[in-house]
């Protein structure tokens, strides 16, 4: 049994400092001692226990750190992935997993090898609203489901300067920042596609990646729509599902990013929970009785996910986010791109 786990990360932007160091953090048996950035924060000299390093080869030379986590730009997920996994460390991928699906079983392939463990951060499975979505579909108070659309929108009328995720070239844009997630989460509840028809564009004044996408999942007898823009200023439902026998509606987004955006962290009371305002609508019947009303939104827990890959690297339990589970995303996210190009519906093979 592993009783702490040392934690080194690869990358101290946005993702690194909002989404991993505060959530490691909240995990009794993770322990973060090293960080690699070449520019200093001062949120990271507060902490005497994080030591600072320049490069990934003195953190990965440390025999004392068992989990790598990568939070870099996506094009270099691979190589770091891979350099990780030869020094013996399991491996945390901030999302999307790689460029490419082949590298992605090179990796699952490195890992297996390896005997190390490797996950990507696909946090957004303990998002509130989905975990409510999850258990919804586990009743039978929809009927049959027939449709399901779940979107991932922003404003954002303008390029960010120097911002590698808006630039042209591989693994950019908003299909693979915010697309995967959606992906990620259509899987945990449906499984693979059997086609898929997209419609990809660049919309924004002198933008050079995907910034609009809108993708179709074909399953026998149910269409899943994942759309996403950085074009969309009025509020669009974050879920809306329709079976045979009622409808889910549901605004807004979890609150635990903005949450910890403000510098909070899930050692707060109330973490993740959302205001009844923002609630999601069922409209149904039961028993032939016409039912509507809110249905409250379950408490989001982010630390969920870093809980469960300590666990698994304890041999505790079986490990949550698959690598194989994400290599598929980036499959559906390739032939998204290829049903684009080719303006056609293509079917799933992985």
């Amino acid at each position: 049994m592993v009783d702490e786990i040392c934690v080194g990360l690869i990358g101290y932007g946005m993702a690194a400092r909002t989404f991993h160091v505060p959530i490691i953090q909240a995990v009794p048996q993770l322990r973060l001692t090293k960080v690699v950035t070449r520019h200093q924060d001062p949120s990271l000299d507060r902490d005497p226990s994080v030591e600072v390093v320049q490069d990934a080869a003195t953190l990965l030379q440390d025999e004392a750190i068992d989990l790598v986590v990568i939070a870099t730009p996506n094009r270099s997920h691979f190589d770091l992935a891979s350099q990780s996994l030869l020094a013996n460390k399991h491996v945390v991928v901030e999302k999307p997993f790689t460029t490419s699906s082949a590298q992605a079983q090179q990796l699952i392939d490195l890992a297996r090898g390896q005997n190390r463990l490797i996950s990507v951060h696909h946090n957004r499975r303990w998002d509130g609203d989905f975990q409510t979505v999850k258990q919804l579909l586990g009743t039978n108070l929809l009927g049959r489901l027939v449709e399901y659309e779940a979107h991932y929108d922003r404003f954002r009328n303008f390029l960010r300067p120097n911002a590698w995720r808006e630039e042209a070239g591989e693994g950019s844009g908003i299909l693979f920042d915010l697309g995967s997630h959606l992906i990620d989460q259509a899987q945990v509840l449906f499984g693979l596609p059997q086609m898929v028809t997209a419609d990809l564009r660049v919309q924004r004044d002198f933008a050079q990646a995907i910034d609009n996408f809108d993708l179709t999942l074909h399953y026998d007898g149910l269409k899943v729509i994942l759309k996403g823009g950085m074009l969309v200023r009025g509020p669009e439902p974050h879920f809306t599902l329709h079976g045979t026998a009622g409808s889910f509606v549901k605004y807004g987004m979890d609150p635990q990013e903005e949450a910890l955006k403000r510098g909070l962290t899930p050692t707060e009371p109330g973490w993740g929970e959302e205001p009844k305002g923002r609630w999601g609508t069922l409209n149904t019947q039961i028993d032939g009785l016409h039912v509507e009303g809110q249905v409250e939104t379950l408490a989001g827990s982010y630390q969920a996910y870093y809980q469960n890959v300590a666990d698994a690297i304890a041999g505790r339990a079986e490990l949550a986010v698959k690598p194989e589970e994400s290599r598929d995303t980036i499959r559906i996210i390739e032939l998204a791109m290829q049903s684009n190009e080719q303006k056609c519906t293509l079917p799933l093979s992985v």
